[in-house]
């Protein structure tokens, strides 16, 4: 091994080194069976796990992790995406942006909250824009730290025609104005039509109905993206297959983002060759 492969090779991982998934409810989610499966593909010995954390418990939680040496940090799902920015100590520049985080790690006596979840959706989104998927006039049902994720990706791409579904029209008014979109909010009722749909609420996870799940005015090339990924296929995506659209679920969201969090919780990238069996396990 040369000195330059020495220099390169990852620090050693803590005994009984751990990362795992923080909200509430939390027993739906796949990301422990996406980062085991990369974490034995590696060979670590480490483990990731799932905890169910709400908003009143996230400071206590966050207090007993400092104090652990194995905690590698945790991906943060809802409902305290918002919270986790606002208790860490520091924030990365998309965290801040963002206004959400999806991920915690302990760096130098610190907590940093850091979001990999714009990261994802840009790859989504360059994704269809590649595969010739009309983008013109998009639809974004929420406003929560999922939906503002999308928001900051899609400026990055220069993408403006949104036009947000919301419960709060009046907070959805405000994210219009901060990314300068160029169409009114309306009411997450109000039937879409244009070029694609984004779903970054609940709506339509076990335990939700879906409030909006009419495609009927999307283009004949138009497609739909939604979030969730319990169940994969989503009332909503069902909809959108049934009219021949395009169709990005949850999980493919979903690895994207676990992939950006494996290597700042593990110390290195997860070997992607052998996605397909991941995805496999994921959708069945």
């Amino acid at each position: 091994m040369s000195e330059k492969d020495q220099q390169q090779e990852p620090p050693p991982l803590p005994d009984g080194a751990y990362a795992e998934v923080i909200g509430d409810p939390i027993e739906q989610s796949k990301s422990p069976l996406i980062h085991r499966h990369w974490l034995d593909e590696l060979g670590l010995a480490a483990d990731y796990r799932r905890a169910r954390v709400g908003k009143d418990g996230l400071e206590a939680y966050l207090a007993e992790k400092r104090g652990d040496p194995a905690w590698l940090g945790c991906n943060v799902t809802m409902p305290v995406k918002l919270e986790a920015i606002r208790i860490a100590d520091e924030a990365t520049d998309r965290a801040v942006t963002t206004g959400a985080a999806n991920m915690l790690v302990p760096r130098d006596h610190k907590i940093i909250a850091g979001n990999s979840d714009v990261g994802a959706v840009m790859l989504i989104l360059a994704s269809l824009h590649e595969a010739g998927r009309p983008m013109a006039r998009l639809h974004l049902y929420g406003t929560g730290g999922a939906a503002r994720a999308v928001l900051v990706a899609a400026a990055s791409l220069g993408l403006t025609g949104i036009v947000i579904h919301a419960r709060d029209v009046q907070k959805a008014v405000q994210l219009a104005v901060q990314f300068g979109l160029a169409y009114e909010p309306v009411p997450l009722d109000v039937r879409p039509a244009g070029d694609g749909i984004i779903n970054a609420t609940p709506l339509g996870m076990v335990g939700h109905d879906c409030l909006n799940c009419d495609v009927s005015k999307l283009v004949p090339e138009g497609w739909v993206f939604d979030m969730v990924s319990a169940p994969v296929e989503t009332e909503l995506l069902r909809a959108a297959k049934k009219r021949g659209l395009g169709i990005i679920d949850g999980i493919d969201m979903l690895v994207e983002q676990a992939a950006s969090s494996f290597e700042l919780f593990f110390g290195q990238p997860p070997r992607r060759e052998d996605d397909a069996a991941l995805f496999e396990k994921l959708r069945a």
